[in-house]
């Protein structure tokens, strides 16, 4: 389980995220809603330790993650396993290459950026493509796939850590409805099938009720709400967007008419 006690993360007189408490049990697939700024990307980023939380505590089973130092740190981090809006490929190689940077912890970065990974290595990070329906693109430069297709070998990337939890930080706000619901649709298959845990940043309310077990809202850095999908009524997703709220109803309605279209 992944416990989340009094996360606290301040920007001088800011705070980013204020004084969060959460519990996340094995396997479940949570989705993170909110306005912009609302500290959904701080909140996860501090989960992984690429934010230093101001206070508060962070573990997962027996570890105290926000004790971890040194090799103990860069194992946390292959252990939670991060995705990211843009990607974050290497272009300029190949799609195979790509994912097999997800062993930069065991390889160590000289070996990873020579290619001298193992048979075994190779085979996994083909089927880890194969589930993602990117294998056949292997031997293809990253930077010559489209956006939905790069964010597929960026999961590949993730998977290939053999992590506990994967972290996605608003993974399909940069692309097309289509290309989102397939990314969408290989996190659930993924979070189903091996039992990992997946917390998502989310953009669409839509989204986030077809896709999570669970929904937290987020607002100026405050939790203010934790519950199932079927409890984000109206007045549940003004408290949650303020100002936006309208905005926010009007894209879930559009959404779900093109899912229905299509």
């Amino acid at each position: 389980m992944l416990r989340i006690e009094a996360l606290t993360k301040t920007y001088g007189d800011v705070r980013a995220v204020d004084d969060v408490t959460l519990e996340v049990p094995r396997g479940q697939l949570v989705g993170v809603i909110g306005r912009s700024g609302a500290g959904k990307s701080t909140l996860l980023r501090m989960v992984n330790r690429l934010s230093e939380p101001s206070a508060g505590r962070i573990g997962f089973e027996d570890a105290d993650v926000t004790a971890l130092r040194g090799a103990a740190l860069r194992r946390w981090r292959a252990r939670c396993a991060m995705i990211f809006q843009q990607f974050n490929l290497v272009g300029r190689l190949d799609v195979l290459t790509n994912a097999l940077l997800g062993r930069l912890n065991d390889q160590g970065f000289v070996a990873s950026m020579t290619a001298r990974f193992t048979g075994a290595e190779r085979a996994d990070a083909i089927r880890a493509l194969d589930r993602l329906d990117m294998a056949q693109t292997a031997l293809q430069r990253a930077d010559t796939l489209s956006g939905g297709q790069q964010q597929r070998v960026a999961i590949a990337r993730a998977l290939m850590q053999q992590p506990d939890i994967l972290l996605a930080d608003e993974p399909i706000a940069s692309l097309d409805p289509r290309s989102a619901s397939i990314v969408m649709d290989a996190l659930r298959r993924i979070n189903r099938e091996d039992g990992l845990t997946v917390v998502c940043n989310l953009h669409t309310l839509d989204t986030a009720r077809t896709y999570c077990d669970r929904v937290v809202g987020m607002m100026q850095g405050r939790l203010v709400f934790d519950g199932a999908p079927r409890e984000l009524d109206d007045a549940t997703v003004k408290r949650i967007y303020g100002v936006e709220a309208e905005e926010a109803l009007s894209e879930t309605v559009t959404s779900t008419q093109l899912s229905a279209a299509s």
